[in-house]
């Protein structure tokens, strides 16, 4: 394009006689090479209109005593264009060249967080099916990391029947946290499958045997046990260390934070007592466990976070327990601060037909 308008100019000025004189759009090549081309071709096309800009003037007869200042300044005019051009020019390139780091950058964090979530979720292993309750996960890997974390959620059956349902948060967003997360998750697992009879059992049993392996780490964790009655219902027995209290939405609507005095969280006193707490889960009724991740914010208090999630529960609570933490993550507006986990449950006797 500016090889053609110089061409052009050239053959305008010489076709239009030597009474008219076109020197002044010769500025028109380096600027318009600016804004597609580099600073070396930039400046290729300026000395060029300023070369043919003598030519013409020499032709045009231009250098005359009567024409030699008119004939200057825009010579003049073409030096101070070609000037303003490689300016311009090597503000676009730098332009691009942050905007390609930019892209770059931007694609290399997304490759990192689907490879975080992908490691994330092959830690969780499998979404935990259990027989007579529907279930529902979710894991959301925080906006700010592109590194696995501790967060995680479990369910399994007891030898003797229940449900033991958990939910826990490492402390940090790095390796360390996720090794020991799966190493948290599998020990609480197989204490609760041998050696406990309740959730405060597990927990404590937990913290101990985490001061004996040293592992100095910091550990929330919600645990909850789901015994299926003879009466349609179901009891539900909980302990939590130091973790956000679950949510229960009834069958009629209702819904409640189930929030107890606050005890310590794992890894600070393995001798503390613990305490369980119980509840009659009935058809129909669903039971939130999640991470702080969905109700803490940089720009709003922890009470907030806990109204806002009691109020998208009961607005979402009715259906199918997917839909409920679809709804969740979608108004939490993408990835937030932290990471989030889920996991919904629900006993279905009441609900024919919704899973």
């Amino acid at each position: 394009m500016p090889a053609a308008v110089l061409l052009a100019i050239v053959l305008a000025d010489l076709l239009s006689g030597r009474g008219q004189s076109l020197i002044g759009l010769l500025t028109m090549p380096p600027l318009l090479a600016a804004t597609a081309l580099g600073r070396r071709d930039t400046v290729g096309y300026g000395l060029l209109a300023l070369l043919a800009g003598v030519l013409i003037g020499v032709y045009d007869g231009q250098f005359a005593d009567q024409r030699l200042l008119a004939q200057s300044i825009r010579l003049v005019g073409i030096t101070v264009a070609t000037v303003l051009a490689v300016g311009a020019c090597t503000l676009r390139l730098r332009r691009d060249a942050h905007l390609a780091q930019l892209r770059s950058e931007a694609a290399a964090t997304r490759a990192a967080l689907r490879t975080a979530e992908t490691l994330q979720l092959s830690l969780l292993g499998p979404p935990p099916q259990v027989d007579w309750l529907t279930t529902a996960v979710r894991y959301l890997p925080a906006g700010r990391h592109a590194q696995v974390g501790g967060d995680w959620y479990d369910a399994f059956v007891l030898p003797d029947g229940a449900t033991m349902l958990v939910i826990g948060d490492v402390a940090g967003h790095d390796a360390p946290a996720a090794a020991t997360m799966a190493q948290v998750r599998g020990m609480l697992r197989a204490i609760a499958s041998t050696a406990a009879d309740s959730p405060a059992t597990v927990l404590s049993t937990v913290d101990q045997v985490l001061a004996d392996l040293r592992l100095h780490t910091l550990v929330t964790v919600a645990v909850v046990s789901v015994a299926r009655d003879r009466d349609g219902t179901a009891t539900v027995s909980w302990s939590n260390a130091g973790h956000p209290p679950p949510v229960l939405r009834c069958a009629d609507g209702r819904v409640q934070l189930l929030a107890r005095p606050p005890e310590r969280l794992l890894g600070v006193a393995p001798d503390v007592a613990r305490s369980d707490h119980e509840l009659a889960l009935h058809p129909g009724d669903t039971l939130l466990l999640y991470t702080d991740g969905l109700v803490e914010r940089r720009d709003a208090t922890l009470d907030a976070g806990f109204a806002w999630l009691l109020q998208a529960v009961q607005a979402h609570g009715q259906g199918p327990l997917d839909e409920l933490c679809d709804e969740l993550l979608a108004e939490l507006g993408g990835r937030g601060d932290d990471d989030v986990a889920l996991l919904a449950v629900r006993h279905p006797g009441g609900q024919p037909g919704v899973r």
